[in-house]
């Protein structure tokens, strides 16, 4: 399983789905940007360092990863095997994605190793799911959001519902999480069954 992290706001809705990944047992790629460091410092107040190594330790401590369950990758990792359609993951969720990075993937850019993994999983015919975070859409968001979704990439924004009646943040995080969750086939507790809920 891949997951990627963009400078894109909503660093809680990828450290809850890194956090419910590790619990249920995946072993996990994470590619996180340094624009994606930085904004999960000032809204999630968790300073990692520039060390890959170190703040694969911090997170793999934090969530309490097994040894080698938890692997991070730099932007020029290109010899991760996330980079390599051999050794593809066998889905990938870029949570959040910033609109330059889903211009990136729908153009085929690879200009990274965040890029050149979503490509591969595009190519392999893998899952990808992106959580695009931007309000409102432009033209140019919407064009390449269906360009996506005629390759079969699961465009998912972090619309959450209120049925459920959430009592804080942390719910309406978890909501999406949840559903991310459900796209991967990843059993969860999150959210009750539609039909448990009314």
């Amino acid at each position: 399983m891949a997951l990627a992290v963009t400078g894109a706001s909503g660093a809680g809705y990828s450290l809850r789905l890194l956090e419910h990944l590790i619990a249920a047992e995946q072993r996990v790629w994470l590619m996180l940007s340094d624009a994606g460091r930085i904004v999960m410092e000032m809204e999630e107040s968790l300073s990692l360092p520039d060390s890959i190594s170190e703040q694969q330790q911090i997170l793999a401590e934090l969530f309490g990863a097994e040894e080698g369950q938890l692997l991070l990758y730099g932007k020029n990792d290109w010899l991760s095997p996330a980079a390599s359609g051999s050794s593809a993951a066998r889905a990938m969720v870029v949570c959040p994605c910033s609109m330059g990075t889903l211009s990136s993937i729908a153009h085929g850019s690879s200009d990274n190793l965040l890029e050149r993994a979503a490509d591969v999983i595009i190519k392999e015919r893998r899952e990808l799911i992106l959580v695009p975070r931007e309000t409102p859409y432009s033209t140019i968001h919407l064009e390449n959001m269906a360009k996506l979704s005629k390759l079969g990439v699961v465009i998912l924004p972090p619309n959450p519902g209120f049925y459920q009646h959430p009592k804080s943040i942390q719910d309406l995080v978890d909501f999406i999480v949840a559903r991310i969750l459900d796209q991967l086939n990843i059993e969860h507790r999150l959210l009750p069954a539609w039909a448990d809920d009314i």
